[in-house]
């Protein structure tokens, strides 16, 4: 009996290793039970695919830098050559002999060099690659934050169709209150059995009505679940956003990104300028060749020369001029850019400033409807118990006033998400 115990739990070993082991992952896949659209908003932005491009664009500019300042090491090269001339140094003295230089020459040397004014190109080098880098990072926070606008649809749409839910209930709870009391009528035979049939029949087609919208949900939540890299499934309850005071000042990425392009034209006109400067540098020659330094001499021997060595290249002074005016065109370029979007970008705020003023109003007369409407809706349940209306004629208040809770809650759905979408494209 021991040995078949010992074979049991052995056999089980692997499987309760497994599930031990997968547990780590179930609870990393766990529905999360509530979402705030700030958390929402923080796991799409480390979930979408584009944020690796951060990492890859900082690593680039570290490599880019590394190779920059290498420019500050003695650069060294080797340099060979075989020739052959058609005429030679000769001299010519009388009852003296000499030599004869061949006219195949060679010479094999190498060459260390250190500059002394590369320093402020390099500089400037550097300060291009940072700033290049600024300027993808920040092309990458202006897509990453388009994504809200797109949360924001999705966020408060799953909203919508809650608060229709919601209503869907409140609604059959009415049109069963209603087949109660038409069966009490019916019981005291004030109304006919089709009259409950009738109410039967509309609270059908509620259910089907929860249906559509519950199926509507599973779709934008798989949607949200793609963004957010959780799943989202109808238990998850979606926290409506307190509605905040929005402020017109545009805080937008774009913002930086422009500021970014301006400073790289900036940083460039200050390169031309470093690299029309005139290069002194140190430099040591050493090589092995025929003939060498003696000009005289027909023999292969080594040879090393040392000194300073200036230049200065007039070529770029040609161009410089226009290189710059080139620079100034491209920042006027960006400064307009800038302008179409801050015009572009008022004017979306003063369409969507309008729409909340709308909103705002309507709300403030949709509480007033609703109370008449259930005032009505109260009076006409007594009159169908007593026989005194129809069936179709309380349903009519029922939906009457369903309707008029549904205006509200889709009137503050859409308030809350006309001031996001506000506070999304100001950028607060």
């Amino acid at each position: 009996m021991d040995k078949n115990k010992t074979k049991f739990v052995a056999a089980l070993t692997p499987f309760i290793l497994a599930i031990l082991m997968a547990v780590p992952n179930i609870q990393s896949a766990q529905t999360p039970t509530h979402l705030t659209i700030d958390e929402v908003y923080k796991l799409a932005m480390t979930n979408y695919p584009l944020v690796k491009q951060m990492s890859l664009t900082e690593k680039s500019k570290q490599y880019s830098i590394e190779n920059a300042a290498k420019g500050y090491l003695p650069q060294f090269s080797i340099n060979g050559q075989g020739t052959y001339q058609s005429e030679v140094t000769s001299i010519d003295i009388p009852n003296i002999k000499t030599p004869v230089l061949s006219k195949d020459q060679y010479r094999i040397f190498g060459e260390l060099y250190q500059s002394f004014t590369d320093a402020a190109i390099i500089k400037e080098q550097k300060d291009v690659i940072k700033n290049t880098a600024e300027t993808e990072r920040q092309k990458i926070e202006v897509t990453l934050y388009t994504l809200k606008e797109r949360i924001n649809q999705i966020y408060f749409a799953i909203l919508t169709i809650d608060a229709q839910i919601e209503q869907t209930v409140v609604l059959k709870k009415d049109i069963q209150s209603g087949i109660d009391r038409t069966n009490a009528a019916i019981s005291n035979g004030t109304a006919l059995k089709r009259n409950a049939d009738n109410l039967l029949a509309e609270l059908l087609k509620v259910d089907q009505r929860t249906i559509e919208l519950k199926s509507n949900r599973k779709g934008y939540s798989d949607m949200l679940a793609l963004f957010i890299g959780k799943p989202v499934n109808e238990s998850t309850r979606l926290v409506s956003p307190v509605i905040q005071n929005v402020s017109p000042v545009i805080n937008r990425p774009e913002m930086i990104l422009f500021v970014a392009q301006k400073r790289q034209y900036a940083i460039q006109n200050r390169l031309i300028s470093a690299r029309n400067l005139p290069k002194v540098g140190m430099f040591f020659q050493g090589g092995y060749g025929r003939p060498a330094l003696n000009q005289l001499s027909n023999d292969f021997s080594a040879y090393y020369i040392g000194g300073l060595r200036l230049n200065w290249n007039f070529g770029g002074l040609y161009t410089a001029k226009t290189d710059r005016n080139l620079l100034t065109i491209n920042q006027q370029n960006i400064d307009v850019q800038k302008d179409v979007f801050i015009f572009n970008t008022n004017l979306s705020l003063l369409q969507l400033n309008s729409e909340v003023d709308k909103l705002q109003q309507l709300i403030n007369t949709d509480n007033e409807i609703i109370r008449l409407r259930d005032k009505v809706k109260q009076t006409a349940k007594s009159q169908l118990e007593n026989g005194t209306i129809t069936t179709n004629d309380y349903l009519s208040y029922v939906n009457a006033e369903h309707l008029a809770r549904l205006d509200l809650l889709l009137h503050q759905v859409h308030l809350s998400l006309a001031l996001y979408n506000y506070q999304t494209i100001a950028g607060n």
